[in-house]
């Protein structure tokens, strides 16, 4: 009886937190204006998203106040990091920060003009991509611990997307017209840089979303004005993406590993969009009065 107990009891832990992590398999992160979102995909209603979760720079009072204020007045990315338990966000407007979920606590702050992507590294790093601006057009690397203290930069001209690739030791950076690749030196030191390893022209101009392909770290999800691509990170070849193929404007895309569910936001008006788009199967998400740059699965 005592053994039958405990079997029970480890089959229903489990159970509750493979529950647990399947509720993520649920959620989009989406961000635009001056606030990030986090939505229930299964219990929305119709095109009216469920609400989970929401951030406001101008509530954040553990930033400075040029930052509540000024600096994240047009968020464009929302990434999940650290097993979805941060959220690291950037805007054109300058501001890039980490935010822990579950305390909403701002753990760091830099500025970068018109910063548009950033990703975690090794050693607690972070690396920004900035696009056209006086003080971007670059990559600039940060230590979490140091928050507004940059320690390497390299131009990129109109960079938008960086993404890390943990078993190649490659950071792949995209900008106006081309996709790098860089590795990591003196990363112990107190000097670490950026080395560029690789370049490759995309095929098309104005690049705006790179991410990882979430089901094949041989790929990597690209998306430019004319289309959306995977690149082969074997061949170093482009390859038009079928779902997305000859969709223009397609300012983020998102893959979800495990159901396949494609999302996407198009710029509809401008660079923005009310409309959060998703395949496999259809359905479309709307959120009036909030001008949306980007979209995430939280896995």
């Amino acid at each position: 009886m005592r053994a039958l107990f405990f079997s029970f009891f480890i089959f229903n832990g489990i159970v509750g937190l493979l529950a647990q992590s399947a509720d993520l398999t649920k959620e989009l992160i989406v961000c635009g204006d001056n606030q990030v979102i986090i939505f229930d995909v299964e219990k929305s209603q119709d095109t009216v998203p469920h609400v989970v979760w929401r951030w406001k720079a101008s509530e954040a009072f553990d930033l400075p106040a040029e930052y509540r204020s000024n600096f994240f007045r047009t968020m464009d990315e929302c990434k999940p990091v650290d097993q979805g338990k941060k959220i690291l966000i950037t805007s054109s407007s300058g501001g890039v920060a980490l935010i822990n979920r579950a305390t909403k606590k701002v753990l760091f702050y830099a500025y970068v003009g018109n910063a548009h992507s950033a990703e975690f590294l090794p050693n607690n790093k972070i690396v920004v991509a900035g696009s056209t601006h006086a003080q971007g057009n670059r990559l600039e690397l940060f230590d979490l611990n140091r928050s507004e203290e940059p320690l390497f930069k390299d131009s990129l001209y109109s960079g938008h997307g960086v993404v890390w690739d943990e078993e190649r030791q490659l950071l792949y950076a995209l900008g106006y017209d081309e996709l790098r690749a860089y590795s990591l030196q003196d990363w112990n030191s107190d000097y670490p840089k950026l080395k560029q390893e690789n370049a490759w022209k995309i095929p098309g101009e104005s690049g705006h979303d790179l991410m990882y392909l979430s089901n094949d770290n041989d790929k990597l999800l690209l998306t430019e004005h004319g289309s959306v691509w995977l690149f082969d990170k074997q061949t170093s070849a482009f390859h038009a993406f079928e779902p997305l193929q000859g969709k223009k404007d397609v300012k983020a895309v998102s893959l979800h590993p495990t159901t396949n569910r494609l999302a996407y936001l198009q710029a509809e008006i401008s660079w923005w969009s009310h409309h959060v788009y998703l395949k496999n199967p259809d359905q479309v998400f709307a959120f009036p009065g909030v001008d949306l740059y980007k979209v995430r699965w939280f896995y």
